[in-house]
């Protein structure tokens, strides 16, 4: 018995996954920049570091994430081209906010078993993904976890390197009092919070991926699996053609623990829930696992994907921008003084609908 023979007795394809690289090839070729180095294959990714000679002082920014419990419904569906976007959305757009634009990235794939076309879906909606935020994919890894993983699950991670000018560098020592408060629109659920969608709609409510529910116009699990909305080229034109003073991508935690983390202490920021009406999603989540607001605000995006705070004088430029960019916003709050000093972020009032 050959040692790659004993190896596949124990659960692992080398042959799948060099099917894997080849069937993933052509759609990691898009998702490249003149910058980028060799091909596909190599142990590293090589990035030509003599464009940032442009700059006058570089700074590096490094973000990494992954996508959650997301991709059990990708799994349950067996759809997995647009995983990817998610993974991308919720490392580049992280990025973003400091005014860095993504340059490369790279992805994990762990898996229990190396099925080709799965992972070159994966990595196809990664690639793709990557050309929407304008960054390379200069390598990954597809491990195999027999043992670890059942067959057919996998789960991705993701880490992505930008550079922004350091006296063009984004945050709280820029934000004012009254600034407004810019809301970008989501695309739905983007990729947090899915562990408690899944307890309320699937596990409690017993409610199946292939349901029709009216609310929504379509299915449940088309709904779940909506991509997350990649924002960078879009945060990059407004920080290069507006005056902006921060920015906050709307995670884990919720629009106002998100905002919070911008903000410097001896200011607050309220928000106007009248403003914007949430997607049809978020309210089918609260009100089926009957949730308390702050319970799915501190959890959800609830339609706002992406903050930015800026002057009341760039207000109409940034709306006018976003706006030809094909970007729903809006203004839905203010930035003013906090006497208790403590950053904090207050939702005020209802949604229309709600």
């Amino acid at each position: 018995m050959t040692e790659q023979n004993a190896y596949a007795r124990a659960g692992v394809d080398i042959e799948a996954a060099d099917t894997a690289i080849e069937l993933m090839r052509a759609s990691v070729a898009k998702a490249s920049r003149p910058e980028v180095i060799g091909g596909l294959g190599g142990f590293a990714g090589l990035f030509d570091a003599t464009a940032l000679t442009q700059y006058t002082r570089p700074l590096l920014a490094t973000s990494t994430d992954g996508v959650g419990t997301k991709v059990a419904i990708a799994q349950a569906m067996d759809k997995h081209d647009t995983i990817g976007f998610d993974l991308v959305g919720m490392v580049v757009d992280d990025l973003v906010v400091c005014g860095a634009e993504p340059l490369f990235m790279t992805d994990y794939i762990a898996t229990g078993r190396v099925v080709p076309e799965r992972i070159a879906a994966i990595v196809k909606g990664i690639a793709e993904a990557c050309v929407e935020a304008g960054c390379a994919l200069v390598g990954g890894e597809t491990a195999e976890h027999p043992g670890l993983l059942a067959p057919d699950e996998y789960d991705v991670a993701g880490a992505a390197t930008g550079v922004v000018e350091a006296d063009r560098l984004l945050g709280p020592g820029r934000v004012r009092p009254g600034d407004a408060v810019i809301a970008m629109a989501s695309s739905g659920l983007h990729s947090n919070g899915y562990s408690l969608v899944r307890q309320v709609l699937l596990a409690d409510a017993g409610w199946s991926l292939d349901r029709h529910v009216p609310e929504l116009g379509r299915s449940l699990g088309e709904e779940l699996l909506e991509p997350t909305t990649i924002y960078a080229k879009h945060c990059l034109a407004l920080a290069d053609q507006v005056e902006l003073h921060a920015m906050s991508h709307v995670t884990g935690g919720g629009l106002a623990a998100n905002l919070a983390r911008v903000l410097p202490a001896e200011l607050r920021a309220s928000i106007e829930r009248a403003t914007w009406n949430p997607q049809p999603i978020f309210d089918v989540v609260r009100q089926v696992g009957s949730l308390s607001q702050a319970d799915l605000e501190m959890t959800l995006n609830c339609g706002v994907g992406m903050i930015a705070l800026c002057p009341p004088d760039s207000v109409e430029a940034a709306l006018h921008l976003l706006d030809g960019l094909g970007v729903r916003a809006w203004v839905a709050g203010q930035v003013d003084v906090d006497p208790e000093q403590s950053a904090t972020v207050r939702m005020v009032g209802q949604h229309p609908d709600w």
